[in-house]
Parts: structure tokens; sequence; C-alpha cells
């Protein structure tokens, strides 16, 4: 089945550009097309996308709160944020508001059709210059030992990048489990996605910042 992706852009020839890159993959297929963020949470409810991808700088609702109210009501709909400019606050913002990943428009075209399978299928995307920022923003309240030894094995999974039913095949526990674990840690760490909870593991040693990050899938 393909990955179905709606774009949110103000400027039409990115939204054509990106059209152009994606079609060209035939696993992935473009359901929509929106120039601003209310379009974007309205097309999101209405043509329930697997990957919104999402510009940050957008009219009449920016990218960022769009982002926020998609994965509230849509927690099944992933976000790719999408910006010309790495600024750490919206950054940091973005992650927050629950986007998976972060992609840059100067990345290489190439690379866009695997960063949108990466982020349906839950992987985190960060551009390593993305990453840093966040890494130097984000900070976790509680104290490391917060965790229990199987919520610790479990966030140096996650944070490689692993879905819930591959940490759970890694650890011998059902997938039901492993969501439970996961929130378990969002909660007792007092962060907001998945995305926090990686780069928390690699803030804590737990992987490296390259597996807490990986370009694909």
């Amino acid at each position: 089945m393909a990955i179905r992706v709606l774009i949110a852009d103000d400027h039409d020839i990115v939204r054509r550009g990106l059209r152009m890159i994606l079609t060209l993959d035939p696993e992935i297929e473009i359901v929509g097309e929106v120039d601003n963020g209310v379009q974007a949470v309205r097309g999101a409810e209405r043509l329930r996308p697997d990957v919104v991808l999402m510009d940050l700088l957008m009219p009449e609702l920016d990218g960022i709160e769009a982002t926020r109210r998609i994965r509230d009501t849509l927690p099944d709909v992933q976000v790719l944020a999408l910006t010309s400019v790495v600024e750490s606050g919206s950054v940091v913002d973005a992650v927050r508001a629950g986007a998976v990943g972060y992609v840059l428009k100067d990345g290489q075209a190439d690379e866009l059709p695997s960063q949108v399978r990466a982020a349906a299928a839950g992987h985190i995307q960060l551009a390593p210059k993305v990453a840093a920022c966040v890494v130097q923003e984000v900070r976790a309240p509680q104290r490391p030992d917060a965790l229990s030894s199987r919520e610790i094995d479990v966030l140096r999974l996650l944070g490689a990048g692993l879905a819930n039913k591959q940490i759970g095949q890694a650890l011998s526990i059902s997938e039901k489990t492993v969501k439970a674990h996961v929130s378990a840690i969002l909660g007792k760490l007092g962060l907001d996605s998945r995305t926090q909870a990686a780069l928390e593991a690699s803030k804590r040693g737990l992987i490296s910042p390259v597996a807490a990050i990986p370009a694909r899938p």
C-alpha cells in the first residue's frame, strides 16, 4: 500500500517541486496540497494521510501550531517539518509540537522519499545541524535514575529509531507492553514525543548521536 502524503507549503513552486520528487517513488502517493496552516489541519482531518510534509512558515496558521493540532487529534498522522532556515527556537517548537522529523529545503532531493518512508514508519528524521539545536535546547526535568531498567532498555531502542513492534521483538515483550513503557518514559521525563525521547537517549549516552537520528529507515 502506498504511503499517503499531504503537502503543506504556501509557495506553489515548492509544492510542485515536492510533488515532482515524491511522485517518482511508486511507494508514495500525493493525496493533496494546501497553502496555509488552517487548510493543513483540515486536509489532514479529511484525507487522513500517513505523512504531512509541513512548511513551518505559512499564513493564517503557522506550521508549528498546525502540527500541534494535527498530532493532538490525529496521532497516527506523522508530520515532517519543512523549512529553509535552521533556527533553534522553531526547531525545538516543531519537535515539541510532535513533528517526527525536520527536513531542510536545501537538502538532497533524492533523500526526500526515504525520509517520507521513514516518517511513515515512525522513525526520527533530523538533519545533523537540526539535531544539534534540539540536543542543546531540549532538557528533561527529572533525574537520570527516574527510569526502571526495562524503561532504559526501551529508551535505548527507541533512540536507535526502532518502532514499537521492533522494540517488542528485541526485548521479547508485546507491542502493547512497549507502548505502555513508552508512555511511562515520556511521562516520567516530562517529554512530549518519541523524538524528544530519542534525543534524551543520546544525551544520556545510551546511544551515539548518529544512531539517535538515522538518515534512513
